[in-house]
């Protein structure tokens, strides 16, 4: 190997950052993050406990499994966005109706913070479409289809060429029965 060849000489932390790019790039990164980040607000405050000098304030209501259960819920549909985006519509819809049960269950989804991280993730993830690889023989028209084309390019496309009573039609050798019947 020459000195001057490609990839030998980078920095690990270079190639670490532009394979992460590459994985981020074709799955519903965000959508899955603000998923996971709205369930952690909305399983851990219904346990949380903060102490203010000498006084402990508890944070423990009757819905505590719920929302546990809401919480753990969410984080692992923001992880299957990452992980297995074929069905990020399935998790982007259950992590909204997670969200919004999460309302009256989990003290007001997780003090709304929670609600609306999972309403976003939930909404990014069914919007997030995968992108389309750019081919060089695309044709020139599909990029802009109010453009001028030539006659006969448009007449080829939208007039059907009709076929006369007399062309041998695979109808007509069996005495006009279906394929299947």
């Amino acid at each position: 190997m020459s000195p001057e060849s490609t990839g030998q000489n980078e920095h690990y932390i270079r190639v670490l950052r532009r394979r992460f790019r590459a994985w981020r790039g074709h799955r519903p990164f965000w959508a899955g993050l603000f998923t996971v980040a709205g369930g952690i607000p909305i399983a851990y405050f219904p346990y949380a406990t903060m102490t203010l000098g000498n006084m402990t304030l508890a944070m423990s209501t009757t819905a505590g499994a719920g929302s546990l259960i809401i919480g753990v819920l969410l984080v692992t549909l923001g992880l299957t966005m990452w992980f297995h985006s074929i069905v990020r519509v399935f998790a982007g819809v259950a992590a909204i109706l997670l969200a919004l049960i999460s309302i009256p269950v989990a003290n007001i989804g997780g003090f709304v913070v929670g609600f609306l991280l999972a309403l976003i993730g939930g909404a990014l993830s069914i919007s997030w479409a995968p992108g389309e690889a750019k081919d060089a023989g695309e044709a020139p028209f599909a990029e802009h289809p109010d453009e001028e084309r030539p006659e006969g390019e448009l007449h080829a496309a939208a007039v059907p060429q009709q076929q006369g009573a007399g062309s041998g039609l695979a109808a007509d050798a069996d005495a006009g029965g279906h394929r299947a019947g």
